[in-house]
């Protein structure tokens, strides 16, 4: 498992850091076009990408409700930053060789989701692997958090696993 979990002050903050063998413009791509987003990200994501914009995450299958955030950083292509509810999210991009690395920081309140999200931010980042390197996934989303859920919970512990899965929306949101 990839994911790392620290306490930062009153927040919690999980860190994923993947290394790609993309250069940082493709990965920024990934990260910010809708067509690309749609393969990995669990929301599509309305509004400018400047900082200051508005944004709203609709989710595609009713997974939740839409949820507000704001546009912090937009600045290609080594940072991506908003906040999605309470949450923040940063993706950094940095070169690597022919590669890049991504940095992918979560930092949210309650820690009783800490392996819900490890696993879900998880199972995102490999569908984004996936999409860079033009192949598809030989797992369903969720089969793949079902996977790697149970080792988060055992690495971060019982109150780290508080917060179970969301229950899907019932109708159209």
């Amino acid at each position: 498992m990839d994911g790392r979990l620290e306490q930062r002050d009153d927040r919690w903050q999980l860190h994923f850091t993947r290394r790609l063998p993309h250069p940082p413009e493709k990965v920024w791509r990934a990260l910010t076009e809708p067509e690309h987003l749609a393969a990995w990200f669990p929301a599509d994501i309305e509004g400018e990408r400047t900082a200051g914009a508005p944004l709203r995450f609709v989710f595609r299958e009713g997974e939740g409700p839409p949820i507000d955030g704001e546009m912090l950083a937009c600045e290609a292509p080594t940072r991506l930053e908003f906040t999605w509810g309470d949450d923040v999210l940063r993706f950094d991009v940095r070169p690597d060789g022919d590669g890049s690395v991504l940095e992918l920081v979560n930092t949210f309140d309650e820690h009783g989701k800490a392996a819900r999200d490890a696993a879900g931010w998880h199972t995102c980042l490999d569908l984004l692997a996936l999409r860079l390197d033009a192949r598809a996934a030989p797992w369903t989303p969720a089969a793949r958090w079902q996977a790697v859920h149970p080792a988060y919970v055992e690495r971060f512990g019982p109150e780290a696993a508080a917060i179970g899965p969301p229950e899907p929306v019932d109708g159209p949101v």
